[in-house]
């Protein structure tokens, strides 16, 4: 198949189970939820939902067609093959007995990542990236032994104005 990753940015109305609906139309249709991130906007009666699924060029416009006619839903912006920047956070507890622990610090400074929890034998820190910089930090600290990850799911702006 044809299938290809998409990140929907859908503003909303910031009231309780919009979101509910919304992962519920995913749900009910059998279309996977790959991340989600929501919050407040600058408008408190507004939410922005950062969403990133895969589907079919078919399958990505039915999902957005749904979407559009939930009655919460404000707008849906499909960010995949626009300029945009996209940001995700990352905890990584990583296993740091004594003979890794420079090496860890290191790969961490060159990631601009911080050690936000020390322990006897491990270190967590927090990266923000792309996707691509998320992932190349895991391979490196995965021989160390990678204990937990917890991502936030990404979140997104177009570069310019829409």
């Amino acid at each position: 198949m044809n299938e290809k990753r998409h990140l929907l940015s859908i503003l909303v109305d910031n009231e309780p189970g919009v979101l509910s609906r919304i992962v519920g139309l995913f749900s009910g249709r059998g279309y996977n939820i790959e991340s989600l991130c929501v919050a407040e906007t600058m408008d408190p009666a507004i939410s922005r939902i950062t969403m990133t699924t895969k589907g079919n060029p078919m399958i990505i416009e039915q999902i957005k067609k749904q979407l559009n006619k939930l009655i919460n839903v404000i707008k849906v912006f499909d960010l995949t093959g626009q300029e945009y920047v996209q940001r995700e956070m990352v905890l990584i507890k990583v296993n740091a007995v004594q003979q890794h622990r420079a090496e860890i610090l290191r790969i961490t400074d060159i990631f601009r990542g911080q050690v936000v929890d020390v322990g006897q034998d491990h270190f967590t820190v927090k990266i923000t990236g792309d996707d691509e910089k998320i992932s190349a930090i895991l391979n490196l600290f995965r021989p160390f032994g990678i204990r937990e990850v917890a991502r936030t799911g990404s979140i997104a702006l177009y570069r310019e104005k829409k």
